[in-house]
């Protein structure tokens, strides 16, 4: 499964999304801090052990960067 995360850099710092988790969405002073917070909480969405995902970096559009988020969810 492949899921994007996009980050945008705001005024007072950086906020997460996966959009195709409904309100899957984080808020942090710096960009790394933002990534960890929505990997863990894509992890309790996904009832999946963050350990199985995969990150990488796609692109980055002005003020945005999309990730992709990979894994397989085992049932």
């Amino acid at each position: 499964m492949v899921l994007d995360i996009i980050i945008t850099k705001t005024n007072d710092g950086y906020t997460a999304e996966i959009p195709s988790l409904n309100g899957c969405e984080s808020w942090a002073s710096d960009e790394d801090t933002v990534l960890s917070k929505i990997l863990e909480m894509a992890s309790f969405y996904l009832k999946t052990d963050i350990q199985k995902f995969k990150l990488d970096k796609a692109r980055k559009v002005e003020n945005h960067s999309i990730y992709k988020l990979v894994f397989n969810k085992s049932v």
